[in-house]
């Protein structure tokens, strides 16, 4: 699977994504693209998935008729997003063109 990180999106979760291919939007230069940009040149580039922290993209986004797919962090922070990097792989299973899915991040106090 192809996957474009967001900007928000913290690099060191790429090694933990064993089996994929995982660029970042920075190393094409599209950190600056809004955020429908941004999922027109990851399509174009035939990325099968976004992974972004921007908790708006998918109310911002109409999704209908896209070939690429949103995986959202619910969160920021790298030590959470750690914890919880077995559900970002989860999110990824069977995910199809054009689905949002969102990864809950809890509070280490969470249960």
């Amino acid at each position: 699977m192809r996957i474009l990180f967001d900007n928000g999106t913290p690099r060191q979760l790429r090694r933990r994504l064993f089996g994929h291919e995982v660029d970042e939007a920075r190393q094409h230069g599209w950190d600056r693209l809004s955020n429908g940009d941004l999922l027109v040149m990851a399509e174009e580039a035939e990325y099968d998935v976004l992974i972004t922290t921007d908790q708006n993209m998918r109310r911002q986004q109409n999704m209908a008729n896209r070939r690429v797919s949103i995986v959202v962090l619910m969160d920021t922070g790298w030590p959470r997003i750690a914890r919880r990097t077995e559900a970002v792989r989860e999110a990824l299973i069977g995910i199809g063109p054009g689905e949002v899915r969102e990864v809950h991040i809890p509070a280490r106090d969470e249960a």
